[in-house]
Formats: C-alpha cells, sequence, structure tokens
C-alpha cells in the first residue's frame, strides 16, 4: 500500500494549516491514501493545533477513513479515505479554531457525497487568522455558487477568542460536477455596505465607532456612493463571549464582491479597527481583479475540479494562492497557469488564473 501513498511535505510554501486542508480534502476525494510530513513546520508552535485536527476528524468522519498521527502536536498523519457518505456530522474546535476553516475543508468532499450532508462546525465564528464567518455568508458563498451548487449557512451562536463556543450549521446537497467560473470582468462599484459588530461586555458606541471611522476612510477615496455600513449589537443568546469587528463588501456592476474586514482586541482602538478594514477594502478595490485577497486561495480547489476551464482574474497573487495550486496540481489532473493581465491600465497589478478542471465526477449520483 505504501507505494501508492501520496507523499505531502506540508513545511513547503506557506507551510500552514492550509496545506493540509487542501491535501486532505484532495485525499478524500481521490480515494488517495495520504502521509503529511512536516505539518506546518515554518510556524511558531508546529504541528496540528485543535482545529487542524478537528478538520481531519470531520473529514475522516465523512468517508469513513482511517487517520494515523491524528493527535495536537503531531507533525505527521497518514490519512485512508474510504466512501463518502452524507448525513449530519458534528466538528469541534473546543477552541476559538475557526469554524470557516472547518468548512473549508470540509465542504469539497460533501458535494460528492452519496446523500445530502448537514454539518455542525463548532468554534470561533470571527477569529484572527481566518476569514469571519460574515465573510463567508456575504462574499465566499455567493461567489463559489457559481461552480453551481448551492448550500445554506445558519449562524447559530457567535463565538471570539479565545473561548469559542460559536456554532453554524451548514447544508448542502451533492453535484454530479461543478461547473468552471470565469470571472474577469470587474465591472464598476456600485455599492458598499457591511456591518460592524458588538458583543458581551462591549457597548455599541464602539460599533458605531468603527463604522464611522470606516466610513470617513472610504469616503476619502470614494465620494459618489452610499456607503451601508450598520453598527450592531450581537444578542446576548446567539454570542459566547466578548468580540467585535468589521466586514465592508463593495458590490460592482458584474456582481463582483470585495471586502475588507478587521477584528477588535483588548487595548484597539474602534477607529483603528474600522480604518483597518476601510483600507484593505481599498487596496482590494485598486487592483483591479475581480477577487479579493482572501476569496483567490479558496477558489482554488474547486476551479481543480470543475470540467471545463476557469478563468479568474485577480490581483497578486498570494502565497495561500500559489500553495493552493501547486498541492491541487500534485494530487489531480488539473493544470494551472498564471499570466499577467495584458488588457488594461499598466499600473494595475492583475493577473489571470486559468485551471483546466479534472471534471471530478460524483459517482454516487
Amino acid at each position: 500500500m505504501d507505494g501508492d501513498m501520496v507523499e505531502i511535505d506540508g513545511g513547503i510554501m506557506e507551510g500552514g494549516g492550509q496545506i493540509l486542508r487542501v491535501s486532505t480534502a484532495l485525499s478524500c476525494l481521490l480515494g488517495l491514501p495520504l502521509r503529511v510530513r512536516r505539518i506546518r513546520a515554518g510556524r511558531s508552535q508546529p504541528g496540528l493545533r485543535p482545529q487542524h485536527l478537528s478538520g481531519l476528524e470531520i473529514v475522516r468522519d465523512l468517508c469513513d477513513g482511517k487517520l494515523n498521527g491524528g493527535e495536537i502536536g503531531s507533525t505527521e498523519i497518514t490519512f485512508t479515505p474510504g466512501k463518502i457518505k452524507g448525513g449530519t456530522h458534528i466538528a469541534d474546535t473546543k477552541t476559538a479554531g475557526s469554524v470557516c476553516l472547518l468548512m473549508q475543508v470540509a465542504m469539497p468532499c460533501v458535494l460528492f457525497a452519496a446523500s445530502p450532508s448537514e454539518l455542525h462546525l463548532k468554534g470561533g465564528t470571527n477569529a484572527e487568522m481566518a476569514p469571519q464567518i460574515d465573510y463567508t455568508v456575504m462574499v465566499f458563498k455567493p461567489i463559489v455558487e457559481k461552480f453551481n451548487f448551492t448550500f445554506n449557512c445558519d449562524i447559530k451562536r457567535r463565538g471570539y477568542y479565545p473561548q469559542g463556543g460559536g456554532e453554524v450549521v451548514v447544508q448542502m446537497s451533492p453535484v454530479k460536477e461543478l461547473s468552471p467560473i470565469n470571472l474577469t470582468e470587474r465591472g464598476t462599484v456600485t455599492k458598499i455596505y457591511g456591518r460592524a459588530f458588538v458583543a458581551g461586555a462591549l457597548p455599541i458606541k464602539l460599533a458605531k465607532d468603527m463604522s464611522a471611522a470606516a466610513v470617513r476612510c472610504i469616503r476619502r477615496e470614494i465620494r459618489d456612493l452610499y456607503i451601508n455600513i450598520h453598527p450592531v449589537r450581537e444578542p446576548d443568546d446567539q454570542a459566547v463571549g466578548t468580540g467585535s469587528g468589521i466586514i465592508i463588501v463593495a458590490e460592482t456592476s458584474t456582481g463582483c464582491l470585495l471586502a475588507g474586514s478587521s477584528l477588535g482586541k483588548r487595548g484597539k482602538n474602534s477607529d483603528k479597527v474600522g480604518i483597518e478594514a476601510a483600507e484593505k477594502l481599498l487596496q482590494n478595490l485598486k487592483h483591479g481583479g475581480t477577487v479579493d485577497d482572501s476569496l483567490q486561495d479558496q477558489l482554488i480547489i474547486f476551479m481543480a475540479l470543475a470540467k471545463g476551464v476557469s478563468r479568474v482574474k485577480s490581483g497578486p497573487i498570494t502565497l495561500h494562492t500559489q500553495t493552493a495550486i501547486h498541492f491541487a496540481e500534485q494530487l489531480t489532473k488539473a493544470k494551472f497557469t498564471v499570466t499577467k493581465s495584458e488588457e488594461e491600465d499598466p499600473s494595475n497589478d492583475t493577473y489571470i488564473i486559468e485551471c483546466q478542471g479534472m471534471g471530478m465526477i460524483n459517482p454516487n449520483l
């Protein structure tokens, strides 16, 4: 069996949990036994953290697979997948580990399951070093559904650093195959909206301050659009612990969605949180791409699985995206090319990510 095992070096390129997520999901989908060595070798705390372990465990459970080396701090795992089945599955990081990252590893798998799935994902919903759940719902969801599938994401409870305790329920039905996407026309920005939130012990005034600071910052560059950033206090029965943050989304005439977001933390001025998110949004709008920096790498696995050629215009290619492409090509027959986009203003740093997808077919349907 060992000869057939795919060997993954978890310490190269981005060197983090993403390598694990992409390679485990593809191993599960393709029925390829996998060994990942040097897991998160480049991180200050190498090896599996609770969030990565929860991600591995949910994929194992989704396909009745076998996982060896699955403990906190482990730097090597082997995974032997079985047949992907639907049904209800629970993943709980028991920390503020991101539910959005659990979704990233599980979603491609359940698309090719035998029956509909319901995933109960528990942990942090608005956590550092990961997309916020609001980003997942407001930006990732409408764009990824262009691959011709839909899912439902119900935020039951929000959870923040350090204790987590949030829960989202994701429901989706399997598909026969994924359609390719073509996101190459940015269009013009038609609206800007978002939400600034506080939860737990924090007063709504902080949300209002974040929102106002963000609006002032965007106004300097974009004068003629109404900007609606709604300040909210999360209901106490729908949030665990104390947290704050903001997400701002720009929508374009061609249906592109680009965002900027930021999280509050103790000792960080709320104006600064708002300005940080606004600056990220403006930066994402400057390069002329159709996707922002956070979405770029999240689309790669779907492009690799789709049947046909996908094309996405983006800003500078992030290390996360380069890493996702590297491992998607290593594990699937998909072929990616990245070329500098020539057509427009040479001052724009835009690229076309093109992928000839492998055309994964769901054997169960």
